[in-house]
């Protein structure tokens, strides 16, 4: 982690400091990689998750029929809100691009505190995909899931014909488990769902 000072202080006409400006311009992160950082999952950004849930890639992805709207949405942040000690939820962003980062999407671990595992969950917008994002927000997530959250396993279920996640997943280190065969739908059609995991010896082990 890099830390920078800065002594330009120079007042603005609103009466802020250009150091002000520059802090609240900046969003927070928790855990930076070289191309992601993951965030704090906020109300002010509730619109744009529900835009990238109901992109028709993210439906099928996610093994859903139907989108949702932006009012059962914002009603929903209320609810996730309060179950952060349980589901924490974190706002993934793109570090690649000139300027501040981008917010492009979100990841959760689904906790099971009497078991101390959890199911991951991520999710990236539109703008967010195909810039091989995917494999370092997931790291990060697991990171914070093992040394934060001290899990010991963290699994995820996929729909076998997604093969662009299962290759992203592979890359951050989880491994195959299993299967449920014709548990979800993908493009209309029946298809397998697969478990993968990976557990906090083996991660940490590579950290």
């Amino acid at each position: 982690m890099t830390l920078t000072t800065s002594n330009d202080h120079t007042t603005t006409p609103s009466g802020t400091t250009q150091a002000d400006s520059t802090a609240a311009a900046a969003p927070l992160l928790w855990m930076r990689g070289e191309r992601t950082g993951l965030g704090p999952f906020t109300r002010e950004l509730a619109e744009l998750y529900w835009q990238w849930e109901n992109e028709p890639a993210v439906i099928a992805g996610m093994g859903r029929q139907t989108p949702e709207s932006l009012e059962a949405r914002l009603a929903g942040y209320d609810a996730q809100a309060r179950s952060m000690g349980t589901i924490p939820r974190f706002t993934i962003y793109d570090l690649t691009r000139p300027g501040e980062p981008v917010p492009v999407g979100t990841s959760a671990l689904r906790i099971d505190h009497y078991v101390r595992t959890a199911e991951f969950i991520i999710l990236l917008g539109e703008d967010g995909r195909g810039r091989n994002l995917a494999p370092e927000a997931t790291r990060l997530t697991l990171n914070y899931a093992f040394t934060i959250s001290a899990l010991r396993s963290v699994w995820l279920k996929v729909l076998e014909p997604n093969l662009g996640a299962i290759a992203a997943y592979e890359k951050a280190g989880f491994a195959h488990a299993g299967r449920l065969r014709r548990a979800g739908y993908w493009r209309g059609a029946e298809a397998d769902e697969l478990l993968m995991d990976v557990v906090a010896d083996a991660r940490l082990a590579t950290n």
